[in-house]
Order: C-alpha cells, then structure tokens, then sequence
C-alpha cells in the first residue's frame, strides 16, 4: 500500500505587516490626540489665566495678636508730622471722573489716536471711546482676536478704579450677513457688544455698571457706498456716563443722536460715586 506524501506547509513570510500596520495605526492616534491637546482655545485660556491669577494675588491674611493693656501709640515720620502741621490750606478740589478716565485714555491710546482707530470724545455728561471693530474682532466674527484681548484690558484697568455707568454699543455696516449664529447685523452687532462687556467684567469692572446693545447697520457714521466708509461703521463704542439716568437716556437713542438738553443736565449735575483708588 502507498503511504500518503505529507504536504509540506508553506510559510507565510509576510506576518509581519500585520504588527507594522496596528504601529502606524496606534502612531496616528497617539499624533491625534498631542495635536488636539496643543490647540488653545483663547476664550476659556483667559478664563483660566485670570482665574489663576486671582488665586494667586490675594492677600496675605494674618492673625492679628490681642493687644495687652494700652497700644503704644505710632510714630510718624518727622516730616510727615511738620507736613501736616503745616498743611492748613484748603483740600484740592475733587477731579471730574469723566476727566480722568478721558485723559487716562488718551495717555494709554495715543498710538491708535493717531492713527484714527480709536477715538475719544465726550461732554459733560459723557465720554465715548470709539474703536474700529478690525482692532477686536475678525470679519463676521464676535469672538475678540488676540489683539481684542489686550486692547479691552487696558481699557478695563482704566474704567474699574471708577463707579461710572458703561454701555457698550455695537455697530455694522450695511453689508448683509446670514450665519447659523448672526442671521443679521442685528445680532452679530449685539453679539460683539456683549463680548466686550464680558471681557470688561473679567477685568475687574463692575458687572452692575455694565450694559451692551446692538444697533446693527442702522446708525452709520460714514458712507456705506466706499470700502473707507463702511469700515468707520464697523465699530464699537463705550459710553461712561455720569450717573444711571444719563446712560438710561443715551441708550434709547444711542450715543451719536444723544444730545445732552436741559433734562440730562440737570440729571448729570451731581458726578457719579468717587473711584475707590486714583485712575492709572
């Protein structure tokens, strides 16, 4: 009887692509997830730095030992004495904080003054700090850019030494927009308006201060016909007023059709609370 031949089995010389392949594969995924973990959001990046930051700031606290029988009294410096010894005269006069935050503006933006990208003016019952809506945010957008950032801190180190009512007004040009999020310039206006106000309160102003409002393309500055005229009514404007019945009265017409008549005036005669520390 013939014996069966025994086929020999071939060896597969190619098992090694299959380890190769699931390398690439974890590879990849390990790329993925370092590229997500690298990408920054600048919103909630501000939020956690200006948390940190007041963790961090707060003052020291101390117990203060019970004193035993009668303090000694302090000294003073002997020319801090012969000052006030001296010092008979009259106080200063309190500064108008309208006056301080508008020269506290110009002193800080006098580069962007310049050149015409930020604008301030006011009377004595306001003051407007106009900004061009290129300096905060990108085109079609209500998400301040990095450069947004910076500007509207500054602005807010100014304003929250002061107790001063601030509406923010947005502006558009007449050019139309039909987002999932701004279906008009009526909202991509109020949008950008409370973007700042949010900012603003981060930075230490007064939430209760604070309001913003949208008046979309219907309050141009310039001519919508040129590319000149359509970007000056792209803009943001801060108002600070004197007291809550000024800013009332400013924001139902907004501040470009405001005019300050004998009814405001009378409103604007006693000044806003005095700032907790001098303005910087």
């Amino acid at each position: 009887m013939a014996r069966r031949r025994i086929e020999e089995e071939h060896e597969n010389h190619e098992r090694w692509l299959v380890s190769y392949a699931d390398f690439i594969t974890l590879l990849f995924a390990f790329f993925v997830v370092m590229y997500s973990i690298s990408s920054i959001n600048e919103g909630k990046y501000k939020i956690l730095s200006d948390s940190l930051v007041g963790v961090f700031n707060q003052p020291e606290r101390a117990i203060r030992p019970i004193p035993i029988g009668e303090e000694p009294a302090v000294l003073l410096n002997p020319e801090q004495g012969e000052q006030q010894q001296q010092g008979t005269g009259a106080p200063d006069a309190p500064t108008d904080p309208l006056v301080s935050i508008a020269d506290s503006v110009r002193e800080a933006f006098g580069d962007l003054i310049s050149s015409d990208q930020l604008t301030v003016r006011g009377n004595e019952l306001w003051v407007e700090i106009e900004l061009n809506s290129n300096l905060l945010f990108s085109s079609g957008d209500a998400i301040p850019n990095e450069n947004g950032f910076v500007l509207i801190d500054k602005v807010a180190k100014i304003l929250a030494p002061y107790e001063n009512p601030v509406h923010v007004e947005g502006f558009t040009d007449n050019v139309p927009i039909s987002t999932v999020l701004f279906p008009s310039n009526w909202e991509l206006s109020t949008a950008r308006a409370a973007s700042i106000v949010r900012l603003l309160a981060m930075d230490g102003v007064d939430p209760s201060r604070l309001a913003a409002v949208g008046y979309g393309e219907f309050q141009p500055v310039a001519d919508n016909a040129t590319p000149e005229g359509r970007a000056r009514n792209r803009r943001v404007v801060l108002v600070v007023s004197r007291n809550l019945e000024v800013r009332r009265s400013v924001s139902g017409v907004g501040s470009g059709n405001a005019t300050p008549d004998a009814a405001l005036q009378r409103a604007g005669t006693q000044p806003a609370n005095a700032p907790a520390s001098s303005a910087p």
